[in-house]
């Protein structure tokens, strides 16, 4: 992605490592994320105007732990280090890093000692941040001054000003640290002395020329799901080449009530922009392959080859076409293991492989730059309705893997209800944006109840709501009970083949945020 100016953030293993790119982007500044092991020439060529070390979970000063050369904080460059990253800044330029006699975890009154007027600007002199260490740096490097400090932890901040080398104990990027965004603009803003004009219009309207640049006059088949990433690529599409677009939307009958019709009201012939639209309507086909199947594992692989199968299909109607175009998003460039030190999680995900099954020339992933929340401001600056932008992260096999056990057209038609009636009433609580993700699921118990005079064996359906930042970890939200009680209300009356309605409180970890 073309840009004036970036910050870069090195990789050290770290559990925060998006997060702290998205609060430099939040900063208006393109941000990317690379392993400690990106040679320091291409980093020097990069010609960044900053440099971020992220946090790890190991000893820097162990035999094989991540590090660095020494020649990163001579480039004039300003660097931040975070946690590991502040250690490792200590540990290569004389100073010392150890075991700590107190460890610290969780929220830590800090006092500021210095730096008031650069790296602290505008903070209290005594604030609360979010500590997560095990070792200590007992001793700064030469050159370095201690500008914060806590009851445990000697130097929780250091400076060498000169330089423009910061190293920061604790973790600015989550939102436990009060002043956490403040300090990160004051580095990103002010120290690296960015001109902060990474916006979403802009990137809009850059990357729409970037698109008619490179596709001239061929063309482009994108698979549509209907989801927040392949929608907001397919109105980036239509509205940089227009008929040069077919999408092809795969209806498997997995998906949330009405979803189906709402994505035809949008890309349809009737809706907004003008391409080509295939819908194909293939639920009786993949009930018929789920017939009987009951592992997780094995309905998600059976409901994507599935895809492929019906998606080449329709590929085959159309021809050769010039680019097939994916809604990768950054994080799934992260986590496939090709942006920094993240384990390999999703493996549904083809970042970078080229699908066999499609006769094309090229692929172009026009949003592999963004994190989801700038995904949904280019959707609104590309006037997609907002129930579509802020639509719930939804999985690729979609309710197949919200159906314990076998999937059937009628277990399918219980959830889809069932979740209406969740979602309707969130909203009309005015909760709809309070949980990072809900919906209702279907277990496979089935249990004894009385409904008037007669009883019923009918199954239980299990709601999930969680908040988390960005779904590594996630914590079962507080739903008002009178809220739960309205849904189950309404799910029991109004759901047929349902006599019982369950809350699942359980966390990630040890759960997931689904319920397969």
């Amino acid at each position: 992605m073309a840009t004036e100016e970036k910050v870069i953030v090195i990789d050290f293993g770290g559990q925060y490592n998006q997060l702290v790119a998205r609060r430099v982007r939040e900063c208006n500044v393109y941000c990317e994320i690379y392993s400690y092991r990106t040679p320091i020439d291409q980093i020097k060529a990069m010609n960044p105007k900053g440099i971020i070390l992220t946090g790890g979970p190991n000893s820097c000063y162990e035999d094989g732990a991540p590090t660095y050369t020494k020649e990163l904080f001579e480039l004039g460059i300003p660097v931040l280090g975070l946690c590991y990253g502040a250690q490792l800044m200590m540990h290569v330029l004389g100073g010392k890093v150890e075991k700590a006699p107190v460890r610290e975890y969780g929220k830590t009154e800090t006092f500021i000692d210095g730096s008031k007027d650069t790296l602290f600007a505008g903070i209290e002199e005594k604030t609360i941040v979010w500590m997560s260490h095990f070792d200590y740096i007992s001793k700064v490097a030469p050159g370095f001054d201690i500008i914060a400090h806590t009851a445990d932890c000697p130097v929780a901040a250091a400076a060498c000003e000169d330089k423009k080398l910061y190293a920061i104990q604790f973790h600015p990027e989550v939102l436990h640290t009060v002043k956490g965004k403040e300090i990160l603009h004051n580095f990103v803003r002010n120290i690296c002395e960015t001109a902060g004009t990474w916006r979403m219009d802009s990137f809009v309207e850059n990357t729409i020329k970037e698109i008619r640049a490179k596709v001239g006059d061929g063309k482009v088949l994108l698979a549509l799901s209907g989801g927040v990433d392949s929608s907001v690529l397919a109105a980036l599409l239509a509205r940089a080449i227009g008929k040069q677009l077919t999408c092809v939307f795969v209806d498997h009958g997995l998906l949330r009530k009405n979803e189906g019709d709402e994505v035809e009201s949008v890309f349809g012939p009737n809706g907004n922009f003008d391409i080509n639209f295939i819908r194909v309507n293939a639920a009786q086909r993949y009930y018929d392959k789920l017939k009987g199947v009951e592992e997780p594992e094995r309905k998600r692989k059976i409901i994507g080859e599935e895809f492929i199968r019906v998606f080449e299909e329709e590929a085959k109607k159309i021809g050769t076409v010039d680019f097939l175009a994916q809604g990768t998003i950054y994080p799934d460039v992260v986590e496939s293991g090709l942006g920094g030190e993240s384990v390999v999680i999703k493996s549904h995900h083809n970042v970078g492989g080229l699908p066999d099954y499609v006769d094309f020339k090229e692929i172009i992933e026009p949003l592999r730059s963004l994190f989801k929340d700038e995904v949904r401001k280019a959707g609104l600056e590309l006037g997609l309705p907002e129930y579509l932008v802020f639509r719930q992260p939804f999985p690729g096999p979609g309710l197949g893997i919200r159906i314990i056990g076998e999937v059937t057209a009628e277990k399918v038609r219980i959830v889809q209800d069932a979740d209406f009636i969740y979602r309707e009433e969130l909203a009309n609580a005015g909760l709809e944006k309070l949980p990072d993700q809900y919906f209702a699921a279907l277990s496979n118990m089935r249990s004894v109840g009385v409904m008037g005079d007669e009883r019923t064996y009918d199954y239980a359906v299990v709601l999930r709501a969680v908040e988390t930042v960005d779904f590594m970890t996630a914590e079962a939200s507080e739903i008002p009970f009178a809220v739960l009680q309205k849904v189950m209300s309404r799910i029991i009356n109004e759901v047929k083949g349902v006599n019982r309605v369950m809350y699942d409180l359980t966390s990630k970890p040890p759960g997931t945020v689904e319920l397969e």
